[in-house]
């Protein structure tokens, strides 16, 4: 069985303008707020599957779009176009270390207005693959209150130094630490066990700033592994994940819908 998908159907399509930058965000649903950041190569039936699932789950989730064509299936071809267009962006900075990447401050923005209008004690930040990072990054605001990062994978992981990168910069880092420790606040990490995209160092790091209040999920890839998974694995949440028959990326979806409800949805006193 392949990975869920779904289209644009119901989705309102607006730009929005943030930190000097201005994207198309698409929106759909009622309840807590979620951003979620399109992976490579942009917004995909697969990415659209999973957003029409956390609507499902009762959230109001808003998807930026800025890279690739929405709704346009993925290929090889059309990946590797955005990959090398992004690489050349300097709002994306992908080969930097220890840098603060002006995308972020968009998605903060984008997040910062979201709260504003939803219920519940703040937003989630959902980031995936190329945007994995840029979920942490956001939480240097106090709204987010539930960033997940899938397989982050930026900066790109050509070097030791890079793979070992948080992908943030020091100062964001330290205050997301900080936030940790008085705040209350959790990150929830996700990747496959051979994913060299997204490197095993870049986890250590986190786990070494973060403590506790960084939550790991990591998927057996493996040779042999139980699901199946292919040597190439990556996409947690989106396209190796398999609802029929079940694999151990839908348990880590449920898992991060259970992680966005403890932390958005106010507990009654």
């Amino acid at each position: 069985m392949t990975a869920p998908t779904s289209d644009l159907t119901g989705w309102t399509r607006s730009p929005f303008t943030g930190a000097g930058l201005t994207y198309d965000c698409f929106e759909k649903g009622e309840g807590p707020g979620v951003v979620l950041i399109p992976e490579i190569p942009g917004l995909t039936p697969e990415v659209l599957g999973f957003g029409d699932h956390l609507v499902a789950e009762g959230f109001t989730v808003v998807i930026p779009s800025p890279f690739g064509t929405p709704g346009r299936p993925e290929t090889t071809g059309y990946a590797m176009g955005v990959v090398a267009r992004m690489c050349v962006t300097k709002e994306f900075r992908a080969f930097a270390a220890d840098a603060e990447r002006p995308i972020t401050k968009y998605l903060r923005a984008v997040a910062t207005e979201l709260a504003a209008r939803t219920p519940g004690r703040g937003v989630g930040v959902i980031g995936m693959c190329f945007t994995g990072g840029f979920a942490l990054a956001t939480a240097v605001e106090d709204v987010v209150r539930a960033p997940v990062l899938s397989q982050p994978s930026t900066p790109f992981a050509v070097s030791g130094r890079l793979r070992r990168d948080a992908g943030l910069s020091r100062q964001e880092l330290e205050v997301v630490k900080e936030r940790t420790r008085t705040d209350g606040l959790c990150v929830l990490g996700l990747r496959f066990s051979h994913d060299r995209m997204s490197p095993a160092e870049r986890f250590m790091t986190l786990r070494e700033q973060l403590g506790d209040a960084f939550e790991v999920i990591e998927l057996d890839s493996s040779p042999g592994n139980p699901d199946h998974y292919r040597k190439s694995a990556h996409s947690v949440l989106t396209r190796d994940l398999r609802e029929d028959p079940p694999n151990s990326a839908l348990k880590a979806r449920a898992r991060t819908v259970e992680f966005l409800r403890e932390h958005l949805i106010a507990t009654p006193q």
